[in-house]
């Protein structure tokens, strides 16, 4: 047998042969577990308490599984009727899950004419702090059907007949319960831990890996996947982060907007969760001049949020906005070419003094840093940026309070969206971060609203750090993740007094010992992030 195929069951059977202990409702991070069975609340009790099996990887780090259920489940697939919307960015025309009750009357009576008796039912909003509460829309369904296949026949009859169809299965709604969502939990106690914690992107912000191969190479304990990236070369340099990050107290990329982000302070001694922005600026004796990007290729935004930026200069999960006059900075981490194209450039070396200025494009030099305009700001660079002469570099970032955030070695910033939970409580700011829109129930929809994989970090009220994983998108008893709500129920439910989503779906993924533990929700196996956070112990194998 090789060494990872060794690696691989010496996992599988530590975590298989953990101690099983059943939940109990005393309290504390695994006696309130009950609660975090999704739709138990709504549905009545599940049938039985949640068992874990737990490891312990180290003094003050351990790792627990279990899978959720809920006995009375009975999940399967249908036909979803669409309604017309309109994109409120794009304005283009597109599709909702749900619309109106008029619009679900007349539907609902031409799909009777048409011989496909519907049901009609309504959608609620989730718990979210910023959007509105109560009846959320309409939802227009046909039939159960025991698989995929026996759906999609139907739906191809009621699409032929004029309609716009969808196959779900209804094991994802956030109104009816899971049959199982198979959970993985570290914790970290600082106190107890010698190693250290943080995110890395591996030595090279520009490129992707997976969770797994990251951790092995590192020789971590534990690892997940971190805050979102570029997926595609239309939306920019993939890997490259579309949120505020950190590593070693160095910015690897700005926020969009003010969005949640897990800040993990002297290597992992300190953990919180806060609502950042980022202001950077650069100096050429007394001229300043913004920057709106860090290790990003100019006039592409991911996730927009950014001053100037257009359609929006909120933030908008997967939206790509465009602006065409910025500064955007390097850091020696940005290891692929540097972005070509009208502009400008100067290359900086690591005093801050500009060792050459020009075109754009070349690479990042060691220790340096290189800054490039398009637009305007090109002009400005092209006017102050002289050779030997020095361009200072002033990063600020900044909570929602207005309190700096002062990053110093050994500093990790990771951020994804929304919030799930503030101060012991449930507190989702959906909107404010951009991951859905009350006024476009064609955006978001699914990524919020229903179950997904899902990756969580939080904090408890002993400062310790809870790293959590759900697996998603297997019907049929596989796994079917969490919705927003869940998440934050669950994270609640281990203790969590603050808490935030990380990446998910596809993303989702969390290794121990190096050896993958999740089930990768994408049909090609993991999937390669564009970073991660990492559980080293005090010696990490290189």
């Amino acid at each position: 047998m090789g060494l990872q195929h060794r690696s691989a069951a010496r996992v599988r059977a530590l975590l298989s042969t953990g101690a099983a202990l059943a939940v109990v409702t005393s309290g504390g991070l695994w006696g309130t577990a009950r609660a975090a069975v999704p739709g138990t609340a709504a549905t009545g009790p599940a049938a039985s308490a949640v068992r874990w099996t737990a490891t312990a990887l180290a003094p003050g780090v351990e790792v627990r599984s279990a899978a959720l259920g809920n006995a009375g489940a009975e999940p399967v697939w249908t036909v979803t009727v669409q309604a017309p919307a309109t994109g409120r960015l794009s304005g283009a025309a597109t599709w909702a899950p749900v619309g109106t009750r008029y619009w679900a009357d007349d539907t609902a009576a031409r799909l009777r004419a048409a011989g496909h008796p519907p049901r009609v039912e309504k959608v609620y909003w989730p718990m979210y702090s910023d959007t509105p509460h109560g009846v959320m829309g309409m939802r227009v369904r046909i039939g159960t059907y025991a698989t995929e296949a026996a759906a999609r026949t139907v739906a191809r009859t009621v699409t032929a007949a004029g309609f716009h169809t969808a196959v779900d299965w209804t094991g994802y709604d956030a109104d009816q319960p899971a049959d199982r969502q198979n959970v993985h939990v570290a914790v970290v106690d600082p106190r107890r831990f010698t190693g250290t914690v943080r995110g890395t992107h591996d030595g090279n912000v520009a490129q992707r890996a997976t969770t797994s191969s990251v951790a092995a190479r590192l020789g971590s304990l534990v690892g997940v996947n971190g805050g979102f990236f570029v997926t595609s070369d239309a939306d920019g340099v993939q890997g490259t982060q579309s949120g505020l990050s950190a590593d070693d107290g160095v910015l690897q990329s700005m926020a969009a907007g003010s969005r949640a982000a897990l800040i993990v302070e002297g290597g992992g001694k300190r953990a919180r969760v806060a609502d950042l922005t980022t202001a950077v600026t650069v100096s050429a004796g007394a001229r300043h001049h913004d920057v709106q990007g860090i290790n990003r290729t100019p006039g592409l935004v991911r996730d927009c949020g950014r001053p100037g930026v257009t359609p929006s200069e909120r933030p908008w999960q997967d939206v790509t906005c465009h602006i065409s006059d910025e500064l955007v900075l390097f850091t020696d981490e940005f290891g692929a070419p540097l972005p070509t194209g009208p502009g400008a450039q100067a290359v900086l070396d690591a005093a801050g003094r500009v060792v050459s200025a020009g075109a754009r494009g070349g690479s990042v030099p060691a220790h340096g840093t290189v800054v490039q305009g398009i637009g305007p700001a090109a002009g400005w660079l092209t006017a102050h940026a002289h050779r030997g002469e020095r361009i200072d570099v002033r990063a600020d970032v900044r909570d929602t309070a207005g309190r700096p955030v002062r990053l110093e070695r050994g500093d990790s910033v990771v951020s994804a969206a929304p919030t799930l939970v503030r101060r012991g409580r449930t507190d989702i700011d959906a909107a404010t971060e951009g991951v859905v829109d009350p006024r476009d129930l064609s955006f978001g929809y699914a990524w919020a609203n229903a179950r997904q994989p899902r990756t969580m970090a939080g904090v408890d009220a002993r400062g310790r750090l809870i790293l959590a994983t759900v697996d998603g998108r297997r019907t049929g008893g596989g796994s079917e993740g969490f919705t927003l709500q869940e998440a934050a129920s669950f994270m609640r439910s281990l203790g969590a007094v603050d808490a935030l989503a990380l990446d998910g779906g596809g993303s989702t993924a969390m290794a121990v010992g190096g050896v993958l533990v999740t089930s990768p929700s994408d049909t090609t196996g993991e999937r390669a992030v564009g970073g991660t956070l990492q559980v080293l112990p005090s010696a990490p194998r290189r």
